[in-house]
């Protein structure tokens, strides 16, 4: 029972990760339709970002990781106004899918190509050892990712539902042409989606690379992009709520998998997924999503 429990707090500390990525792949597609499959990318390049703030000027790992989430806000904005917009006005939605695969390439080899391609060392902005609840022991690592995960719910909320932005993303997120009657910019909203789903993405990679001395290398996002994409579709891709539930969900999953289904390695990305698939087909907006009826 302990030895199942300790896996399960596992599986929450990797799940805070990918609700983290889901986040921001749900804030994307509730203003703009589209999921950004260069997510996990942008994400490793700001996680280098934070590495190499820590490594060539001695900044502290949480200054690092701020600074880091700030230049991905700037960058997602410019990358929303100057190669996502230009192809997304007018034309087909293939275009930004096909647009945002070519960026999941680029942000890759620029990664490579600017920062080298051995594993480096991430410090984790969280104290190490563990605490003991009866016989459990809980690593403080993943007590601090709950807390951040739980901050960056209660931020998102606020924003979402208390501020004037909040009412504006969502209104152009609702209907684009309506809000622009009103006298919303759509533009300036769908931007400030891009910018904060990167900032997000920054403070989820450089998170993941210091968890248990994950280290940093360029394949670090792909396999979380993956369980990020499964826990938006299993929580519903409109409902940031479901998200962060999914992904914990998928955390868990995965680690319970890769204990006790003793098979071939990568089999603990078939339960996961496998459960994902049976969700979609009973529900096909997800457990948390809203069903859309459209009056033809």
């Amino acid at each position: 029972m302990d030895l199942f429990l300790e896996q399960v707090l596992n599986g929450i500390g990797n799940g805070v990760v990918y609700a983290s990525v889901a986040l921001a792949l749900v804030l994307i597609f509730r203003t703009t339709g589209l999921l950004n499959f260069a997510q996990g990318e942008m994400a490793l390049f700001s996680t280098y970002v934070s590495w190499k703030l820590t490594t060539a000027t001695d900044l502290p790992v949480l200054a690092a990781i701020g600074l880091s989430m700030a230049i991905g806000f700037v960058a997602g904005a410019v990358i929303e106004r100057v190669l996502i917009r230009p192809v997304e006005e007018g034309r087909s939605p293939l275009n930004v899918v096909i647009v945002t695969l070519g960026m999941f390439l680029a942000f890759n080899s620029l990664a490579q190509l600017f920062f080298g391609t051995d594993p480096e060392v991430m410090p984790s902005p969280f104290p190490q050892g563990s605490v003991d609840v009866g016989s459990i022991r809980i690593n403080k690592e993943t007590i601090g990712l709950a807390a951040v995960l739980a901050v960056e719910c209660i931020l998102l909320y606020l924003l979402l539902q208390k501020t004037k932005i909040g009412l504006s993303i969502r209104a152009v997120a609702s209907n684009p042409d309506s809000s622009r009657l009103v006298g919303i910019n759509a533009g300036v909203m769908l931007m400030f989606g891009w910018a904060l789903a990167a900032a997000l993405g920054a403070l989820a990679g450089s998170l993941v690379a210091g968890y248990e001395n994950r280290g940093l290398d360029a394949s670090l996002m792909q396999a979380v992009l993956v369980f990020a994409l499964a826990a938006a579709a299993l929580g519903g891709f409109d409902s940031p709520l479901g998200a962060v539930v999914a992904g914990l969900f998928v955390g868990v999953a995965n680690a319970l998998t890769i204990q006790y289904v003793d098979v071939l390695d990568g089999i603990e990305l078939v339960l996961p997924l496998g459960l994902v698939l049976i969700v979609l087909l009973v529900r096909p907006t997800g457990l948390f999503g809203r069903r859309t009826v459209e009056r033809v």
